[in-house]
């Protein structure tokens, strides 16, 4: 796993660089477990743009990805490691002893051959996958539940991890890849090690089509717009945008202002809130 940089041979490919998809085992995915997924490009039921900067970019075949971990008590040996279109992570596909095929989240450290297992008392090694009352403290864990039975929602992105910090009563106490410090219920499973290719990160884009090819349409600033297209438009040349503060272009607070509901119902198990 690494980066490779690319020659200046043109404008586009100066400065740009690339993963070099050693840890890439298979080409091509497992067709049983992908499907055609219906991207919105950020249009909700009417046609109407919801979310701006999204459309077009290369078709994707989505790999269902086993978050759940349902698996209990059977073992799983790695197959492949693969790359997918739909997020950052490496994924891996297992085979389990019944014939079984899935999809996982690649861990850090994680290589073809090896076997893992999804039980109570599974060992702790990466891949492995049980719940938090039985995992050590200081482990570094991966796609945590929420909820127990929900399937894992925390830590799936990249070379991120979940840092169990107490154990007290039905609650653990975690640390996220935000440094929020919260409460979760003990009864939740999570996944043993770090995600994958920490090197997605540092990926130097290049250039604006290359964005395109992910799906991402230009952001245009606002102070640029004129005055019936954003707040901050309008003006002779350069002005500033004559608020007391930046604000969206539907007039709401931006760069930095808290957007978390003060009333939610999950505050108090928050101990420490996440940087901003």
């Amino acid at each position: 796993m690494g980066i490779r940089f690319l020659r200046p041979y043109t404008p586009g490919t100066r400065n740009r660089s690339v993963s070099d998809f050693k840890e890439i085992t298979k080409n091509k995915p497992e067709k049983s477990l992908t499907f055609w997924l219906h991207r919105s490009k950020g249009r909700n039921n009417r046609g109407i743009i919801t979310c701006r900067h999204r459309g077009g970019g290369h078709k994707r075949l989505y790999r269902q990805i086993d978050f759940q971990r349902d698996k209990t008590g059977i073992v799983g040996k790695v197959l492949s490691i693969e790359y997918d279109p739909n997020r950052n992570a490496r994924i891996a596909l297992i085979q389990y002893q019944d014939g079984e095929k899935k999809y996982i989240i690649s861990p850090r450290g994680l290589n073809v051959g090896e076997t893992i297992i999804s039980d109570v008392n599974a060992p702790i090694q990466p891949g492995n996958c049980l719940p938090l009352r039985n995992i050590p403290l200081g482990t570094e864990l991966h796609n945590v539940e929420f909820q127990p039975g929900s399937g894992g929602k925390l830590a799936r992105a990249a070379g991120t991890l979940v840092e169990l910090l107490a154990k007290e009563g039905d609650f653990v106490t975690i640390r996220l890849p935000s440094k929020e410090i919260r409460f979760i219920s003990r009864n939740c499973w999570a996944t043993i090690g770090a995600v994958g290719h920490m090197e997605a990160y540092n990926v130097v884009i290049g250039k604006a089509g290359r964005n395109r090819w992910l799906g991402k349409r230009p952001t245009v600033r606002g102070s640029v717009m004129n005055p019936v297209d954003h707040p901050h438009g309008g003006g002779e040349g350069r002005a500033p945008i004559g608020r007391s503060r930046p604000v969206t272009p539907w007039g709401r607070p931006a760069l930095g202002q808290p957007t978390r509901k003060k009333t939610k119902y999950s505050t108090k198990l928050i101990l420490r809130k996440r940087k901003k």
